[in-house]
């Protein structure tokens, strides 16, 4: 078993020097771009602080469901100096907020605007408040659990994942030194903060670098290209569907200097007509809620493989990758060596790199044969007129065992055309008995594949 060891650690008490540092109590620097500044913000903070310390308070969890990221940061910043742990739902509708309420028990929230919260929720809607002398901050405990992470995840069903003060922000210092973000930086971010990858670049990274961000999260291609434009944003950090409806638009006037690209694969066709108009190479980061970042490729640098970050260290056996970090959940399930497992796929490259192969839950059993369903996904994907697919196992209707099914993005295809020439170059327990038409793929607001809906229309 290969082992990767980091050839740096994350300098915890750094971090959070330079968050003191950039206590905005000194600074009338902008946070949110034409809006709170970096003292607001702590102002804010310290209003928060003060009305959680309450007795009634202090052993409660905040349900946060603002999009107001003056709010979401405040709110950030007065649990890391001792409020109590916010929850971050993976959606604001009713349902939603009643499920989490059932995991956890909440009955306050901080919010900006109504939301169909259960019953009794006691709403806190915080306003800015007159910047005067903060008070000393109290010392950060960077293993005290900071913030839960509810995921709606691929399949719809809610998970979450707890991030303690040192797994954000030492991921968040570590990616401002190696790329040099600093107050000079403006962020245009096209994920929600209620995303880690969002999360990161909208809030965290911001608060340790002092780079303004944002107000807005853009998701259509002419709102994204206008937010970076007009605002001469440096930094964008976006999701492969969004630069995919970005192909064959220019997205910056010459500003941008950094555009990353997270929660899914991107394409290589869509990386190449970004670089190709924009003249700034995508950054493709390799990570996920539970393990934070991982790893780095950049394409225009000729690179196939992922480089794990400094502060990673990674193994492999049989294939599946196993990886180490500060920034990997607490809650998450770690061997006695500290490694978590991925459940992906890698093959070991030059210079401590790896390749992705996939998933290890898309090889599934058909008929007592394994079948890889990416290799059939990349099979459909290489014909004639499919510009997009996705391929799943259903149960099938008329027996016990599960059948591959495959959605197609594709004006022009033809679908029996299509299953002829499957034929031709799959086994026949790889073949997909089922294969539908679409406009498109569903995916979550985080950019991810909506397997429920996906399955739902694969079922109609």
């Amino acid at each position: 078993m290969p082992n990767r060891l980091p050839t740096d650690t994350p300098d915890t008490e750094a971090c959070f020097r330079q968050l003191r540092r950039n206590n905005a109590c000194r600074s009338n620097k902008e946070f949110v771009l034409a809006g709170h500044t970096f003292a607001e913000i702590y102002a804010m903070a310290q209003g928060l602080r003060e009305l959680f310390s309450a007795p009634a308070c202090r052993e409660e969890v905040i349900c946060l469901a603002a999009e107001n990221k003056a709010i979401i940061a405040a709110a950030v910043l007065s649990s890391l100096y001792g409020g109590p742990t916010l929850l971050l739902p993976f959606a604001f509708s009713g349902r939603a907020l009643a499920e989490m309420q059932e995991a956890t028990g909440f009955t306050s929230a901080v919010a900006d605007r109504p939301r169909d919260f259960p019953a009794g929720t006691r709403v806190i809607c915080p306003e800015p408040r007159p910047v005067r002398q903060i008070h000393k901050l109290p010392a950060i405990d960077p293993d005290a659990e900071l913030l839960k992470l509810f995921t709606g995840g691929s399949t719809g069903a809610p998970r979450s994942w707890s991030k303690t003060a040192n797994n954000l922000f030492s991921e968040a210092f570590y990616l401002a030194q190696k790329y040099q973000i600093t107050s000079k930086d403006l962020i245009v971010a096209t994920v929600s903060p209620y995303h880690i990858y969002g999360l990161l670049f909208s809030v965290i990274i911001p608060l340790i670098s002092s780079a303004a961000v944002l107000p807005e999260t853009p998701s259509f291609p002419g709102e994204i290209a206008a937010a970076v434009i007009n605002n001469s944003a440096t930094i964008l950090a976006s999701v492969p569907v969004h630069y995919r409806v970005l192909r064959d638009r220019q997205t910056s006037a010459g500003s941008l200097r950094l555009a990353f690209s997270s929660a899914g694969m991107l394409p290589r066709a869509d990386n190449e007509e970004f670089y190709r108009q924009n003249n700034v190479p995508l950054i493709e980061v390799y990570g996920s809620t539970e393990t934070g970042g991982i790893a780095v490729r950049v394409r225009a640098r000729s690179e196939e493989a992922f480089s794990p970050f400094a502060t990673v260290a990674w193994q492999t056996h049989h294939e599946n990758l196993y990886v180490r970090s500060a920034y990997i959940a607490p809650d998450a399930h770690r061997d006695k060596q500290g490694f978590f497992a991925t459940n992906d796929r890698i093959a070991t490259g030059p210079n401590n790199t790896f390749f992705l192969k996939g998933r290890t839950d898309a090889v599934t059993k058909v008929g007592g044969k394994r079948v890889n369903l990416e290799e059939v996904c990349d099979k459909i994907k290489a014909q004639q007129g499919v510009d997009d697919c996705l391929v799943v196992t259903m149960a099938d209707p008329g027996g016990r065992q599960s059948i591959i099914a495959g959605l197609i993005v594709g004006a022009t295809i033809d679908l029996k055309e299509l299953k002829k020439k499957l034929m031709e170059q799959l086994e026949p327990y790889a073949r997909p008995r089922l294969l539908k038409k679409t406009a498109n793929l569903p995916r979550t607001a985080a950019g991810k594949y909506d397997l429920t809906v996906i399955k739902r229309l694969l079922a109609s």
